[in-house]
């Protein structure tokens, strides 16, 4: 009689060939099971590309561990007897195999969590859920550092998973060159004719294809443009995107990283974030590669460690303060705002050529860099009191590397101060002057940066000061940002008035979207 086999459910985020699950498993005696499902492609509407890059990256996945001798049994979204949902798939794949038991890793994202916690009440064999090794630091060391802190500073956590991984650090633990941070060397604007090298592209092979034509009939109604897709869907066209970056982009990538530039959509940043975020690449190997960049001399310090900050520092610390505050960040809305999100987030048709930029950029390639997402689209949504729920879907759906988990905290935390503090010191809120200096946006623009108030003016400008006057009550006694208020006293009150009604009527011209467009 056949042993009973391990069935070992792989998630799409999850497709990294030494995952916990698939670690020690004898390939005669495990069945992987795969599942593309309606519910996770569809609880919010996700752009076209992104169902199309991870479907692919799965497909491709499963293709690879097959021809390595694994048991696969991989569940297209077409599939007729298809059930829909992550659940309803591992009961159709315990009829088929009877395993003797199942194990799956951690899932990262809150509400697939909760479902898989619910399996071993479900199931009749036994379930053993495994923690996701690919992250430096575990849930229970996070809670360890937070606990007891009045504010849980990124950058502290930042400095201990330097000391924990040895990364940047001379033999008697320094950090190397000085000084943990180099963010004052990382926010030159965009001057000259920088001329960033392009970022590599991947024609659709025959399985890239497939998806293509399948998310073309299923998903008509998603955001966003279908093709050109050039996305990397398996770990050797990610690792040749990777090796693309530090050959020809890290010189440049940490003092250019903030600057923003009308068309030029990628700059200098590596674009690795959707292979990160779906497992093809290991966040530690990248760090590794930008090190070994700095000590070979092909990178400056100042660009490597911003890199590498943003990965041990910021992607570590985003997951542990989601898993540290969920379920409630999903619904906090300290502020107050209410307004619903405009109809032009999703066509991108606004006078306002930098939203108007990065809201193309969006739509035609499921991206835009994390400055143009905060500083830009985020700035607005802040300053205009958008309801946060609105925000989190948008973009949770439009972005490619965008999972609940890293999306939640940096929108309701570091973009909306929804939370109310525990993530950002104060709110990135911020006027026209900002974006003129960072980006060559303003030179073309309908609306005048230099003016302040009335029709021609930069709405930023306006906005700024009524979001300012109506906050001012949770906002004035914040270190940061308190001196702020003795500017606007200083004011007189026919000034003031012009700010807040020139804001007013930019706010009251705003159409709201239409329903359906994000969330199902």
């Amino acid at each position: 009689m056949a042993k009973q086999p391990i069935l070992i459910p792989i998630l799409g985020d999850q497709l990294t060939r030494t995952l916990a699950s698939l670690k020690g498993r004898a390939k005669d005696n495990t069945v992987i099971l795969m599942m593309e499902v309606w519910d996770e492609a569809t609880y919010v509407k996700h752009h076209k590309q992104k169902i199309v890059l991870i479907f692919s990256a799965m497909r491709h996945f499963a293709a690879e561990l097959s021809e390595a001798g694994w048991t696969v049994d991989y569940v297209k979204l077409d599939d007729p007897d298809n059930a829909g949902s992550f659940t309803g798939e591992v009961v159709r794949a315990i009829e088929r195999h009877n395993p003797s038991a199942v194990h799956i890793v951690e899932a990262g994202e809150w509400r697939v969590q909760q479902a898989i916690e619910e399996w071993p009440d479900k199931f009749a064999c036994n379930v053993e859920i495994l923690p996701d090794d690919r992250f430096l630091c575990p849930h229970s060391e996070f809670r360890d550092w937070a606990e007891g802190r009045k504010h849980l500073t990124m950058e502290h956590f930042y400095r201990e998973m330097r000391k924990k991984t040895g990364i940047l650090m001379t033999e008697d633990g320094k950090p190397k060159g000085g000084d943990w941070n180099y963010d004052k060397d990382n926010r030159e604007p965009p001057k000259g004719d920088l001329d960033p090298p392009p970022v590599p592209k991947f024609d659709p092979d025959d399985i890239t294809s497939e998806v293509i034509k399948l998310v073309g009939e299923k998903f008509s109604d998603h955001f966003g443009d279908l093709e050109p897709f050039g996305w990397p869907v398996t770990r050797a066209e990610a690792e040749q995107a990777a090796d693309a970056f530090f050959a020809e982009r890290i010189e440049k990538f940490g003092p250019y990283q903030d600057a923003m530039v009308h068309g030029s959509d990628d700059m200098f940043h590596s674009m690795l974030s959707t292979s990160i975020n779906c497992g093809l690449l290991d966040p530690m190997e990248l760090c590794e590669r930008a090190e070994q960049a700095y000590e070979d001399g092909k990178a400056p310090l100042n660009s490597v460690e911003g890199f590498i900050r943003q990965i041990i520092g910021w992607r570590e610390y985003i997951r542990g303060f989601y898993w540290l505050h969920m379920p409630g960040l999903e619904s906090d809305n300290k502020l107050n705002a209410q307004r619903a999100l405009p109809e032009f987030f999703w066509t991108g048709e606004t006078d306002m050529r930098c939203l108007s930029d990065c809201i193309r950029s969006t739509r035609e390639n499921a991206h835009a860099h994390h400055i143009q997402r905060l500083m830009v689209l985020g700035n607005f949504c802040l300053l205009a009191g958008i309801n946060p729920r609105d925000v989190q879907d948008w973009y949770l759906a439009v972005y490619a590397d965008a999972y609940d988990w890293v999306e939640l905290p940096n929108v309701s935390g570091m973009i909306l101060y929804a939370d109310g503090g525990k993530l950002a010191t104060k709110p990135y809120a911020a006027s026209g002057n900002y974006i003129n200096k960072m980006s060559d946006y303003c030179k073309e623009c309908r609306y005048s940066v230099s003016k302040k108030t009335g029709d021609d003016a930069c709405p930023f400008n306006p906005l700024y000061w009524h979001f300012m006057d109506r906050h001012r009550d949770r906002l004035a006694s914040n270190h940061r940002i308190g001196r702020i208020y003795s500017n606007w006293d200083r004011m007189d009150e026919e000034k003031r008035s012009d700010y807040l009604e020139s804001a007013e009527k930019f706010l009251d011209s705003l159409e709201p979207a239409s329903k359906g467009w994000a969330r199902n």
